[in-house]
């Protein structure tokens, strides 16, 4: 199929969710819950997160030296600057765990080490610091505290696991993949480099910052105000770059990168959110499994109940802020203080939608590697917050 027949089918696609009529359906049922999740995240997320966050990852495969990635979080780069900045790269960019799938994929395929692309695979959408300040307001500085602690340990331990648990095939692929390469000489200098990615990063975080829970919440009010004028300015000073700093050859091998991301990615996202519909419906809505179970399975602090906190929010698709609600109507159900911890390690860093493409990318056995150990140190940290928080 050719490029331009793909575009033409991804883009149909998209529209058909996008303007979907579901008011005219005449049934409420798991295949509905299907449609309308896959709806939402069309006009929610695609336009607003994925795109920007295509052309980043575009970007970083064209333009960011690969030298440059191996240097910093490449196999043989100091473990501590290449985690302690995977660590915290989701403080700036707090995006979702659909949104940080293709700058992922951008700095694994470019020569990171996986240790270091996992730090930041589970660091982006993990810690958000609206997220953490947002938990810490409505359910309580103790979960808030236990979030931004757990997440950035977590980051540098899953990892670092992933790291030891493969280094011998991670060791082959560096071999291979000659990513031994010389230091490059810059096309042009290191400001106005970063200046691009300032501008294109500025965009995805202002265009997708979400309105706070309540107005009295400061500058984070503020700014949701001014997020437009905010994100036009970005947009602006993008196009300026582009237009004073790149050949038209650059532009095209860029274009060209971030439509290959969109081909690998996009599909399998799309396909993942209408099986999560289907299964576990939208907020406040049902699929195949009533909301009513998992409230059941919830209470108290016992193994049982974290491990299947970790497992619910491991698959649900959570967009960024929205677990926060989530947790409270089931903390209001009798949920425990220390599954609500395990749902909030799990959730928002992983989702069946980005389980198939990080499969994509990195392959089955590593990927039940990741989903695995997020999984259990959820449970582990749930259960250890229940005791303490008692």
């Amino acid at each position: 199929m050719k490029n331009s027949t793909k575009l033409l089918v991804i883009t149909f696609v998209f529209l058909g969710f996008y303007y979907l009529p579901l008011e005219l359906l005449p049934f409420r049922n798991p295949i509905f819950e299907a449609l309308a999740l896959a709806k939402w995240y069309a006009r929610a997320h695609v336009l607003l997160c994925l795109v920007p966050a295509f052309f980043i990852a575009g970007a970083i495969s064209v333009f960011v030296s690969q030298a440059a990635v191996i240097k910093y979080f490449g196999a043989k780069a100091k473990k501590i600057l290449a985690y302690s900045i995977a660590s915290v790269s989701g403080s700036i960019l707090a995006v979702c765990s659909c949104t940080v799938l293709p700058l992922f994929s951008g700095i694994y395929k470019r020569g990171a080490g996986l240790g270091p692309a996992i730090a930041f695979l589970y660091s982006g959408p993990a810690i958000n610091v609206l997220a953490i300040i947002f938990t810490a307001k409505v359910l309580g500085w103790e979960l808030g505290l236990a979030r931004a602690i757990g997440a950035v340990g977590f980051s540098i331990i899953i990892g670092f696991l992933m790291h030891l648990i493969f280094i011998k095939e991670e060791r082959k692929r560096h071999a291979e993949g000659n990513f031994s390469v010389p230091e490059e000489e810059a096309s042009r200098p290191l400001w106005k480099s970063a200046m691009y990615f300032a501008s294109m990063v500025g965009i995805l975080v202002f265009a997708n910052w979400t309105k706070p829970g309540s107005p009295d919440t400061g500058i984070w009010a503020n700014i949701y105000n001014l997020k437009w004028i905010i994100t036009f300015f970005f947009a602006i000073a993008l196009a300026l770059i582009l237009i004073s700093w790149f050949k038209k050859d650059e532009l095209g091998k860029w274009i060209k990168s971030s439509w290959g991301f969109a081909l690998q990615i996009l599909p399998l996202l799309l396909f993942g959110v209408l099986v999560a519909g289907f299964l576990l419906g939208r907020v406040g809505h049902e699929g195949v499994i009533p909301s009513r179970f998992v409230e059941r399975l919830v209470g108290g602090n016992s193994l049982f109940a974290n491990f299947f906190a970790s497992i619910f929010g491991a698959f649900m698709y959570f967009a960024t802020l929205t677990e926060v609600p989530i947790l409270q109507g089931l903390i209001g159900a009798g949920m425990g203080k220390g599954p609500a911890l395990a749902l909030l390690l799990a959730g928002p860093a992983l989702s069946l939608p980005s389980m198939l493409v990080i499969r994509s990318v990195i392959g089955t056995k590593k990927t039940i590697a990741y989903i695995f150990l997020v999984i259990i140190m959820a449970t582990v940290s749930g259960i250890l917050f229940g005791i303490v928080a008692k």
